[in-house]
């Protein structure tokens, strides 16, 4: 009978920490058992030790042994309950686990659907996406026939009210509900989308005039108010349209909930929740409130303390002695419902409402005097649980059972914090009908001051009032919220308690608005820095807002742009040019030393001026007039002498031309031709074409120093406008002399000609078989002749029939047509692709292939920019005469060595080169290398003499190319037969090409 007990007893705790652990998880079996309480304590009680302690250890709450385990934390549900060996607060402590995770799972349920889907609740913001039908401008999807979300009642789509946001529809569901739940909207949304297949949306065109004017009226009105946000009551409220309840629905359903509207059924709409996070004024919080955010999810109170002395004994203490001496033991002792403890050897002693430090010192005193050579250390073992209560504004008022350790505090965490409907500075300790003690959270929460944290004692009462008068403040403080008054607080406190003002707080200028007494909103400024201000009284319902400094330098000047260290200025009366940048080591290398721009700001207005400085004649002469004086928020930009000034420069531009009108034009010259830095600057006060030719970087080595021309806009009597152009004395001016330097107006143009016949160096670069090989730099209209002179003539190995002659601007021509080439070949395989596709050519696919070979080829080539010429004539030519070749830059003469050997490539069996021989043909040559291929074209076989030039290989009536010359150095070219492969015409002339580039690349490698 034992044997069948200890395993009855053994598969109830497993069964109980299954369901308890699954309870705390949240898990579909704790929602599905349900298990009463009560029930739950019970079997929890009735279980051995042992399996109690593995129960606690798989909760995380640590064994049961002294102080720890249950007995560790605080608050519950409940009375007490007797167990085996645990106290009434062990057993409430579970209680209250219990209960704080059906407090979670509450409110997940009052925020997401089963799914974790978002709900709409009061205070959300929602996008409305509304149409005509046909607007390809509808954002909105197809409502899914599938959506898994819950409907709460018959009703959802009828405009009855959904569930508020205590969910107390949802609280109790079982798996069977939530089957029908989401039945009954797949079956509604079945009903819709049906009703919208059998009732589709008219087209357009259809609509009369009128409807269609009124719906785009009413699509236009909703669209301009987007977005929406929902009412206190989780209402939407669009114009012109009926408030409709969308609190606790999602996006589907919602957007199910406006299509029944009668005003929509000819339009779409879609409902999107805008998960915005509030901010400045709208996002302020109530203060200290977030302190018990996570109250109600597994709050535990710190109870492994020491027992204070002034701790009150009462029932359900536990006494542990400690004896020593002529007696060794330790008693654990229990405080009766009494008020006594019995003690071995001495009898019962009161201890009922005593403190603990007098209990300790009687019991000792005791030990010592009635039981000889035995002393006594008496602690507090177990404290007893007590029942309070927790009433007004609590999240979940009612009775709980807390330790005997607990204060005001600890039970407003098992009652999960308080409601924003009630007060943080005025909760009541009740004990017996009396307010005993009055606790203020924020001297907690902003001075850390615990002392009106009074301990509990049973049957007292924790009641929370309504909240009281509120303000807010809001700007340029480090702690904004809303903030509740008590007593006569004004100004100076209300910022106290928002920890005071940031730095870039305005502490002379800030606003409150109030509701007067005629129900008017009234602002007051307020200068929280004087005493007036900081004493101004606050009521109910003020708004304070602290505004920011401006972000202007006052009373400073920066220095930035090419300098090594970008730096602020204070200024001072006097400061000058030469205070803000002292050495030109301050530059970075290659800094503009000549021109530095100031931009100004001129009071009142604050119109925006432009300076230039020169920081050379500054430095030289400090307090000169070149050295200028600065004003307050000056700016210097600092430049290079290297890079473009666009990006600094154009921001001023466009200021200067936001603050133009008709009578005061945008103030903007520009430069170009040969200087440094071309392009366009601010026109100065006085700027004179010196300055112009200063900001641009001055003149660059090219520049044509005498003369200038300077482009000038006039409007003939504000009807016309003509161009003047003024020659300008540039030598002139660069002499000092000041009447030619032209004072410039806005609009104007410089442009700075350049020397006549500047250009680079040119070089050539002969290479072979000249005497002397190298780079040459030529004077302008040098030829050929001439410089071949310069290299000492050819060598005696010379083959000036071979030379290869490239040219810069032949190459990239050549390159050009190549790419055009390719382009046109690929688009002609796709053709052809094509064609094949739809008759299954065979010789088209072989076409394909080919054409897609030779595109490869003509894309990898390069092209070389051969001109073909005759060196030896050039060289035996009159200078000057058509036959001498006349340089440019970048050419390149080529001499190889006596060549012997005639190349033949193409549509032959082998490609190759053979030795010449006197009295061979044409076709004998082609003949050793195999004779030609299948794809070969007889008729249009060529030859490439050694200079570049081509010998048709065309057969006509009455000639013939065997007659055709072969000579040394010759490449006898066999092209592909196009005309067999239809749809590519340009074939030919790409084959030729590639052949040509084949026997100058060739030739050009042979040195």
């Amino acid at each position: 009978m034992i044997s069948l007990l200890a395993r009855l007893r053994a598969v109830t705790g497993v069964a109980f920490s299954i369901v308890l652990a699954a309870s705390l998880l949240g898990s579909p079996l704790a929602l599905a058992q349900q298990v009463d309480l009560s029930q739950q304590m019970q079997l929890f009680n009735s279980l051995p030790p042992d399996q109690q302690q593995s129960i606690m250890q798989r909760l995380g709450q640590g064994g049961l042994g002294g102080s720890s385990g249950l007995g560790s934390l605080g608050g519950g549900l409940g009375s007490s309950s007797g167990g085996t060996g645990y106290n009434g607060s062990q057993s409430a402590l579970l209680q209250q686990q219990f209960l704080q995770q059906q407090r979670r799972q509450q409110e997940e349920q009052d925020s997401e659907d089963k799914f974790g889907t978002p709900l709409f609740k009061p205070g959300d913001t929602l996008l409305v996406d509304i149409a005509l039908p046909g607007d390809p401008g509808f954002n909105g999807q197809p409502i899914n026939t599938q959506i898994n979300t819950p409907v709460y009642g018959q009703n959802a789509f009828a405009g009855s009210t959904p569930p508020s946001a205590n969910g107390s529809n949802t609280s109790r569901s079982t798996p069977e509900s939530q089957a029908l739940q989401q039945q009954l909207t797949q079956q509604q949304l079945a009903a819709n989308n049906q009703r919208l297949q059998e009732q589709p949306l008219r087209p357009l065109e259809e609509l009369q005039a009128d409807e269609k004017a009124r719906l785009t009226e009413l699509v236009e009105l909703i669209r301009a108010h987007n977005p929406y946000v929902l009412d206190s009551a989780g209402e939407l409220v669009l114009p012109g349209v009926p408030s409709m309840a969308l609190s606790g629905l999602t996006e589907d359903l919602a957007t199910v909930r406006a299509a029944a509207q009668p005003a929509f059924s000819k339009l779409h709409i879609r409902l999107t929740r805008l998960p915005l996070r509030r901010t400045g004024t709208e996002g302020l919080k109530h203060f200290g409130y977030d302190l018990f955010e996570n109250s109600g999810f597994g709050y535990q109170p710190t109870v492994n303390l020491p027992v204070p002395a002034d701790y009150a004994m009462g029932p359900g203490d536990t006494l542990l002695v400690q004896l020593f001496g002529a007696q060794n033991q330790t008693l654990r002792l229990s405080v009766s419902r009494d008020g006594q403890v019995n003690f071995p050897q001495i009898g019962p002693i009161d201890v009922q409402g005593r403190r603990f430090s007098e209990v300790k010192s009687d019991i000792e005193s005791r030990v010592g005097k009635q039981l000889i050579g035995v002393r006594a250390d008496v602690a507090v073992g177990e404290t007893r649980a007590i029942n309070v209560f927790v009433l007004g504004e609590a999240k979940y008022p009612g009775s709980y059972t807390i330790t005997g350790l607990s204060t005001v505090t600890t039970a407003l965490f098992a009652a999960g914090g308080i409601k924003p409907t009630g007060s943080l500075r005025n909760i009541q300790l009740k004990r017996q009908g009396a307010v005993v003690r009055n606790l203020d959270l924020y001297d907690l929460l902003m001075r850390g001051d615990s002392a009106n944290d009074a301990k509990l004692l049973p049957g007292d009462v924790i009641f929370i009032p309504p909240i009281g008068p509120t303000a807010s403040v809001d700007g340029e403080v480090r702690r904004p919220a809303i903030y509740e008054l008590k007593g006569g607080l004004s100004v100076g406190d209300l910022i106290w308690m928002a920890d005071g003002l940031t730095p870039l707080a305005d502490r002379a200028s800030a606003a409150l608005l109030r509701v007067d007494a005629q129900q008017k909103r009234v602002v007051l400024n307020i200068n929280p820095s004087s005493a007036i201000g900081e004493g101004a009284a606050l009521i109910n319902g003020d708004a304070l807002h602290v505004l920011r400094l401006r972000p202007q330098l006052d009373l400073g000047v920066k220095v930035e742009g090419y300098v090594y260290r970008s730096k602020y200025l204070a200024w001072r009366e006097g400061l000058r040019l030469s205070d803000a940048i002292s050495s030109v080591d301050e530059l970075k290398p290659h800094a503009d030393q000549n021109y530095l721009l100031i931009r100004r700001e001129l009071p009142p207005d604050r119109r925006v001026t432009v300076l230039s400085a020169d920081l050379a004649a500054a430095l030289r002469a400090p307090g000169s007039a070149a050295d200028i004086p600065l004003m307050p928020r000056d700016t210097i930009e600092a430049f290079d002498l290297e890079t473009s000034r666009e990006s600094i420069i154009q921001p001023l531009m466009d200021e200067l031309r936001v603050q133009s009108n008709l009578t005061r034009p945008v103030q903007i010259v520009h430069i170009d031709g040969r200087v440094k830095v071309p392009g366009d600057y601010p026109l100065e006060t006085d700027m004179r074409v010196s300055d112009l030719v200063r900001a641009g970087g001055s003149l660059d080595s090219a520049a044509y120093g005498t003369h200038a021309e300077l482009s000038r806009y006039v409007v003939d009597n504000g009807e016309q406008r003509r161009t003047e152009v003024l020659q300008i004395d540039l030598a002139a001016i660069r002499a000092g002399d000041s009447t030619a330097d032209v004072a410039l107006k806005p609009f104007d143009r410089l442009s700075i000609k350049q020397v006549s016949g500047w250009t680079e160096q040119d070089q050539v670069t002969l290479r072979g078989e000249v005497r002397f090989p190298g780079t040459y730099t030529i004077k302008r209209g040098e030829t050929l002749h001439s410089v071949v002179e310069r290299a000492g003539g050819l060598t005696d190995l010379a083959f000036p029939a071979g030379s290869v002659f490239t040219r810069v601007e032949l190459r990239e021509r050549e390159q050009e047509q190549l790419n055009r080439f390719a382009e046109r070949m690929r688009q002609d395989i796709a053709e052809e692709a094509l064609e094949a596709s739809r008759g299954n050519n065979a010789g088209s696919t072989q076409a394909i292939s080919i054409g897609q070979s030779l595109l490869d080829q003509i894309k990898a080539a390069k092209a070389v920019g051969r001109l073909v010429i005759n060196l030896q004539s050039s060289l035996h030519a009159k200078p000057g005469s058509y036959e001498d070749v006349i340089l440019r830059n970048g050419d390149e003469l080529i001499v190889p060595k006596t060549r012997q050997e005639v190349m033949v490539i193409g549509e032959v069996q082998s490609a190759s080169s053979h030795l010449f021989k006197r009295g061979m043909s044409r076709d004998d040559y082609i003949d050793q290398s195999g004779g030609v291929t299948r794809q070969a074209d007889r008729k249009q076989i060529y030859v490439v003499r050694a200079d570049g030039s081509v010998e048709s290989g065309h057969r006509g009536w009455f000639t013939s190319s065997e007659g055709i010359d072969i000579r040394p150095g010759d490449a006898i070219v066999v092209p592909l037969d196009t005309e067999r492969l239809p749809g590519l015409v340009l074939w030919t002339a790409i084959t030729t090409i590639l052949y040509n580039i084949a026997i100058a690349t060739a030739e050009a490698r042979v040195i």
